[in-house]
Formats: structure tokens, sequence, C-alpha cells
């Protein structure tokens, strides 16, 4: 009897796990996908019983595989199982606390109201939103030094739910301690992808973390409808001004490939960019001399490095000094936009914001299309 009895306990305990699992795996085969008209570097699907799969296939470039992440609602975490097997990490959601790791995730967490659940971000001086930076003075946000060489005791000591990572490969150090500390890292790749609009996408990324789809998408539509607004304008223009980017570092001059996100909005601008039929998806390295025989004559000049003045450009190199677009004084930066610190707002706000991008590009080589309309990342150079 006593056999009997284990028996009959081994067979109810082993149909009861049974189902448990049979439920999940029923419902995850009726699952939604999110829509992604734009960005490339991962996708969203959501089962019925709530459970988001997100995987990442880009989370930089020329990456060999992806990383797959579950993220659970807490509500439910207890009733269901998963094979951890199968996911770089399981996270409980809503998360309550956050680790970034790049400024363009600051105004994500923003526009979601999700700000207050950051703790901690490396290189603090960087961030420009003055909303962040009030948290920053307050202490509510801890720094955490480099991205490369995280601080893991003071990360661990916040025991954030996830920490996003930002990296151009998987051998970042200070990831692996906080995983063996049972910190989950999930990977962003927003940076890797090829499109303005593909940037901006990524708020949906960040969304099920929070259990935002809906704002996030609500947030995204509103942009992408702005940026496609003034491109159409934009193509409506019968002049199409030649444009030069980029600058030198020490003797080698880098500037956006032609398939790049950079190049894309030149050519949403309506113009000719002078390298916009190169197959590159990343930036050019050139000879000053090569630049020079393209684009000598080149009506307008965008992005030249960090530089902020005529003057500082002049004595950091006499080369720059034979082109029209400097002479004539049409350079525009946007270097001149920085926060409290010193950070650039470009690089923390423009991902998130390519209509605004757009505009004061469209402002600067067709300014009739917008006639009242004041640049906030792109101005003239000093």
């Amino acid at each position: 009897m006593k056999n009997l009895f284990l028996f009959f306990l081994v067979v109810i305990s082993f149909s009861c796990k049974r189902k448990k699992e049979v439920i999940v795996e029923v419902e995850s085969k009726k699952n939604s996908s999110f829509s992604l008209n734009h960005a490339k570097g991962f996708t969203i699907h959501k089962n019925e019983n709530g459970i988001t799969i997100l995987n990442i296939t880009t989370p930089w470039p020329n990456a060999t595989e992806g990383f797959t992440y579950a993220l659970v609602p807490e509500k439910i975490m207890a009733q269901v199982t998963l094979n951890k097997n199968d996911y770089d990490a399981v996270i409980t959601t809503p998360l309550k606390k956050i680790i970034v790791t790049s400024t363009t995730h600051i105004p994500v967490l923003e526009s979601l109201g999700v700000a207050s659940t950051l703790v901690g971000f490396p290189n603090t001086d960087y961030i420009s939103s003055k909303e962040t930076r009030k948290r920053i003075d307050n202490q509510e946000v801890k720094e955490l030094g480099n991205n490369e060489s995280l601080n893991t005791e003071i990360a661990i000591e916040l025991q954030p739910d996830v920490v996003i990572g930002f990296g151009i490969d998987n051998q970042n150090k200070a990831y692996k301690t906080l995983q063996a500390a049972s910190i989950p890292i999930v990977y962003n790749g927003d940076w890797a992808e090829q499109t303005p609009l593909g940037k901006a996408e990524w708020i949906k990324f960040f969304a099920p973390f929070f259990h935002k789809e809906a704002k996030a998408d609500s947030i995204f539509k509103s942009v992408e409808k702005e940026y496609n607004k003034v491109k159409e304008l934009a193509a409506k223009a019968t002049k199409k001004s030649t444009v030069l980017s980029g600058a030198m570092f020490k003797d080698v001059w880098y500037l956006p490939g032609g398939k790049s996100w950079a190049s894309q909005y030149l050519k949403d601008a309506n113009t000719n960019y002078l390298w916009q039929n190169n197959p590159e998806t990343g930036s050019l390295s050139l000879s000053w001399e090569k630049v020079l025989t393209v684009a000598q004559n080149a009506d307008y000049w965008v992005s030249p490095s960090n530089f902020t003045t005529y003057k500082q450009m002049q004595e950091s190199s006499q080369h720059y000094t034979q082109f029209k677009a400097f002479k004539n004084k049409k350079v525009y930066t946007f270097a001149n936009t920085k926060g409290a610190t010193g950070g650039l707002l470009f690089y923390e706000l423009a991902p998130s914001r390519p209509d605004v991008v757009l505009k004061d590009l469209i402002s600067i080589f067709h300014p009739e299309i917008l006639p009242n309309y004041k640049p906030f990342f792109y101005k003239a150079l000093q």
C-alpha cells in the first residue's frame, strides 16, 4: 500500500507539473507580435497570459548572435513555468529599479513617465536632461564610473531589477560580474539602427518592462507623423544643395557612409549629400585630399566633429579653409547645444526626436519651407 501511495503521489505531482507547463506552452502559441515599422534590431511577441518575449537580433553591428528575454508580469510569475535555459534572462515586470548605460535611454524613460525608477548611470556628467539632473543632484541616481569598467560594487548595492547594457561585443567583464550576482543584463542596440525612425522606435523596447506599450506606441506614432510631414514638405523644394559632413581626427577624415542614419537625414531633407551613393552603413575614413577633391565646392557643411567655432577649425587644420562652405560661413553644428554639465544634447535626445533633427536641417537647407522655425540642435558655427 505504501508503494502504491507513493506511485500515485508521483503521478499526481508529475501531472500537475505537466499541466502548468502545457498551459504556458499552449498559450505561448497564441501570441501577438508588436508592430515595428522601422527598427530592425529587435522583435517583441506577447502571449495571451501576458508574458512578453523580447528578441534582440542586433545588439551591436555585425553581431553573430542575439539575445532572448522573457518579461513576466509580477502578478503571474508564481503561476507559470518557464525553461530558463531558453532565455538569457527571465525578468519580473514592471521594473521598480533600473540602471541604464547610454544617454539615449534617458529621454525614453522620461517620456514614458518612469524616470523615477533610474537608480544608477555611468558618467552622469553626460546627462543633460534637467529632470534627471535634478535627481542626480539629489543623490537619487548614483554615479557608476565608466561603462566598460562599471563600479559593480555600487551597482550590486543598488539591487536593480535589470541593467540595460550598451556594448560593441559581449566581453564586458563588469556585466558578467553583475550577472553572477543575479542581476539581469539586457542589451539595447538602438545605436546600431541605420535610420532615424528606426532609432526612435526603440522606445517600444523599453515599454514592456514598465507595461507602457500603449503609451510608447502613441509617442512614436506622433514622432513618425511629424517626421514624415516635414519630409514631404522638403521634397517639394526645387533647390537641392550639395552637402559635406564630418571632419578630421589626426590625418583621417571621418564622415557618414551613404547608407547610414546620418546620410538618411540629409536625403530626407532633400539635399545632395556627396557620398550618398556609397554603400557603407557606418562611417568612412578618407584622406583630406580625397574629401577636398569631391567636396571643395559643397554648398553646406554639417556636423564638423565637435568644433564650435571657425577659429577652432582653422587652428586645428588650415586644410578646412580651402572649402567653399567654410569660406562662405555655411558650416552648422550641434556641438554648441549642451547641458548643464557639458553633455551634448544631440547624443542624448536626438535619437528619440528625429523629427526635430529633420526640422533643423530643413530650416538650414530650405529656410523658405520653415520660415519661423528656430533650430534646436543644429546652429551656425560661431
